[in-house]
């Protein structure tokens, strides 16, 4: 949901997130993950602890693992955590959100939160991960997007309803804790089918907040678009388009 339009509003938040807290199997086997340009670009030198806040089933989590860091993963569903510890049982996965992690104070080198920032109260997430940065620390934002300035995918992102598209003069909010804030784009293609782009589609919180005639629209629709419009065959295998925004500040 997050985009350069207007901002949500508490509750509707609150009623979108969530639609997140049960399918993390699903949730896990149909999301992209993340290239590894972002976290190579990210993570400062000499780190050795990182926190991935909003975790979800550990699809940036990965790339902090596979750099060596000694990694606390959390994240609010019990159910995304499940799936996160099966893939990463040396990880600390525990409950919570970016507000109240739950984690010790002055611990970590970087915090990274990946596609969840605008589950988040931007203010206090920014004064809870302050506090659980040691000195000098790194917070890094990440959002995966389709890549909407390819025709054929930007009439995809709107009919499955792919809010998460920022726009060009998008800069994140945070607290007053971090300074120095910049900003790194990796472009990358996802090889898919068709019958995961539909299952991608699933995954969304459009789609899981929605009713049952408002989903059989969406995968009618998505059926028309690859199919019969583009004309795909069931099973082919596409370079879906993405953007990988990643953002760092410094706590000040």
């Amino acid at each position: 949901m997050a985009r350069g339009g207007p901002k949500l509003d508490h509750g509707r938040r609150q009623e979108l997130g969530q639609s997140f807290q049960d399918g993390g199997e699903h949730y896990h086997r149909v999301r992209p993950g993340y290239p590894a340009e972002s976290a190579d670009w990210l993570v400062p030198a000499g780190a050795r602890t990182a926190a991935d806040i909003g975790a979800g089933t550990g699809k940036y989590t990965a790339l902090l693992v596979a750099r060596g860091l000694r990694v606390s993963a959390v994240d609010p569903s019990p159910d995304m955590l499940e799936q996160l510890r099966s893939a990463y049982p040396a990880v600390e996965a525990l409950v919570g959100t970016a507000e109240h992690t739950g984690l010790p104070g002055s611990a970590f080198d970087v915090v990274t939160v990946a596609q969840a920032w605008h589950w988040c109260d931007p203010l206090r997430a920014s004064i809870e991960i302050a506090r659980i940065l040691r000195p000098g620390g790194v917070l890094g934002l990440i959002w995966n997007q389709l890549d909407t300035s390819v025709p054929w995918v930007h009439r995809l992102s709107r009919i499955m309803h792919a809010g998460d598209v920022h726009k060009p003069h998008f800069r994140p909010p945070l607290g007053p804790e971090f300074a120095g804030l910049e900003s790194h784009l990796t472009r990358w293609e996802d090889p898919v089918t068709t019958a995961d782009v539909v299952e991608l589609a699933k995954s969304r919180s459009y789609y899981l907040a929605a009713n049952a005639a408002t989903r059989a629209k969406v995968t009618a629709n998505l059926d028309w678009y690859l199919h019969e419009h583009l004309g795909h065959a069931e099973g082919e295998l596409l370079q879906l388009p993405y953007l990988t925004q990643t953002w760092r500040a410094v706590k000040a």
